[in-house]
């Protein structure tokens, strides 16, 4: 398969282009190592597509939002998570499809902020929440046997020791773990799902 893994450099990116090395991947992100795009604007995902053509599958481990209190965020604290995890997810769904071939996929990311709250998390919860809802709903209507579905990770062994005051009393997975999960999304033949990894 022919498949564009957007946000392939991070944490968890990195992993997920290792687990599907088998197949021909186009890497893209912020500093893309094959294809740049900034995901929080239209006019960079559609050159972006314009750019590849034709593909089997998108694979999104990018998005993010801004972490605070509910008495500290205000709207333009808050824009990051709708422009970033929310927006651009759903953008790269949408402005994308055409691009899709028959029965291919797409994999977005969610978190487990949303079912398993944090402090200072509300605005990250609201993002992924949205994109569970749009992944659940949309899987229903995507047109030529094209699936959709959304990883939900808990915090990563990579991130735990900078992130642990965040995350306290959760247990950290490998990174190496929840990229099985995109794999399973991608090979796999279920749609409007959202793998939760613990």
């Amino acid at each position: 398969m022919r498949i564009l893994v957007v946000g392939a450099s991070g944490t968890i990116g990195s992993e997920i282009c290792k687990a599907l090395a088998h197949h021909e991947l186009i890497r893209a992100g912020r500093n893309g190592l094959d294809v740049s795009v900034d995901n929080t604007s239209v006019q960079s995902i559609q050159d972006m597509y314009k750019k590849i053509g034709k593909i089997d599958a998108v694979v999104n481990a990018a998005g993010g939002a801004n972490f605070a209190s509910i008495t500290e965020l205000t709207p333009e604290i808050n824009e990051r998570g709708i422009e970033s995890k929310l927006k651009g997810q759903i953008n790269l769904v949408l402005l994308g499809l055409e691009y899709v071939n028959d029965g291919g996929s797409f994999t977005l990311t969610t978190g487990v902020m949303m079912d398993d709250p944090i402090r200072m998390g509300a605005s990250a919860a609201m993002a992924n929440g949205g994109v569970k809802s749009f992944v659940k709903a949309a899987s229903i209507e995507m047109p030529r046997g094209i699936r959709i579905n959304s990883v939900s990770p808990t915090i990563v062994e990579e991130s735990f020791e900078r992130l642990e005051k965040f995350f306290v009393g959760f247990t950290p997975v490998p990174a190496s773990r929840v990229a099985r999960a995109y794999q399973k999304s991608v090979e796999g033949a279920q749609t409007g799902q959202n793998y939760e990894i613990y």
